[in-house]
């Protein structure tokens, strides 16, 4: 099938494309756009952009398909190993002393944009290891590609995946397989994974942290900051907030603290 997008049928899609998810195609990522546009024409056995665009504008599970593929999941096991050891040396330390004073033993997490896992699976180790019996945890894992969260929800993950889990780790929280490695049941009890658009309000209340990595560097600013104030209204009035190490809320009309330790960098919301 020949194909060809013209500008108009670039600025239309991009434009769909934002007002149902926030992401922002600029020229330089066009090309990314193209090829996946490409894609689901053959699929759908379609000849132009304008068919697809009909097509998807009144199909919801065809839009979520096309926004599960315009989505990149670069994720990996105990990533930016900075951010983890903030995670396991002062904000879990912080927020148990905290919540032992309010004789509250539930700690909340959020894992927005959890792609195929990794990053929930890792929290739910670093917990299971750290935090103290009578402590119980739930972790929300949520990301817009279902292909991503069919993926998590198996908790498998064959060889070439797991690069980055201590031995220890491995050793008790996996079950080597013949093509892989599974995680135990005792972790994936500790998840729940579910189907987000970050573009809309999520429903969560009183989280303790929230982890959003490298997701928001694909919004445009307005995108960003709506998402940012809606994690605000997530959270509980003792919390946290990690984005990307190479995001910042810089220039944003946000409420949030930047906080450094000697890990890595975070933001926090301390209004109790």
């Amino acid at each position: 099938m020949s194909f060809s997008i013209t500008d108009a049928d670039f600025e239309k899609m991009k434009s769909l494309i934002y007002e149902k998810s926030g992401i922002h195609f600029s020229e330089i990522n066009r090309p990314i756009l193209e090829s996946r546009l490409k894609e689901r024409l053959k699929l759908a056995n379609l000849e132009t952009v304008d068919a697809y665009y009909k097509l998807i504008t009144g199909n919801e599970e065809e839009m979520k398909i096309l926004l599960d593929a315009v989505t990149t999941n670069l994720t990996r096991f105990f990533r930016n190993t900075g951010q983890i050891d903030a995670f396991e040396h002062y904000i879990i330390p912080e927020l148990v002393a905290y919540k032992k004073k309010k004789s509250n033993f539930t700690i909340k997490i959020w894992s927005a944009g959890c792609s195929t896992g990794e990053e929930p699976y890792t929290l739910a180790m670093v917990l299971a290891e750290t935090l103290p019996k009578e402590f119980t945890v739930s972790i929300t894992a949520s990301d817009l590609s279902l292909k991503s969260l069919m993926t998590a929800k198996t908790g498998f993950y064959p060889e070439t995946r797991i690069a980055g889990i201590p031995d220890n780790y491995l050793a008790k929280y996996f079950v080597k397989t013949n093509d892989g490695y599974q995680i135990v049941e005792k972790l994936q009890k500790m998840i729940k994974f579910d189907y987000h658009n970050l573009k809309f309000d999520s429903g969560l209340k009183d989280l303790d942290l929230i982890l959003c990595r490298n997701v928001i560097i694909y919004f445009d600013e307005a995108a960003q900051e709506s998402v940012i104030n809606k994690f605000w209204n997530s959270l509980s009035n003792h919390a946290y907030l990690i984005i990307g190490h190479s995001e910042s809320l810089f220039g944003m009309k946000t409420q949030f603290q930047f906080q450094k330790t000697e890990w890595s960098t975070f933001y926090t919301k301390m209004l109790d």
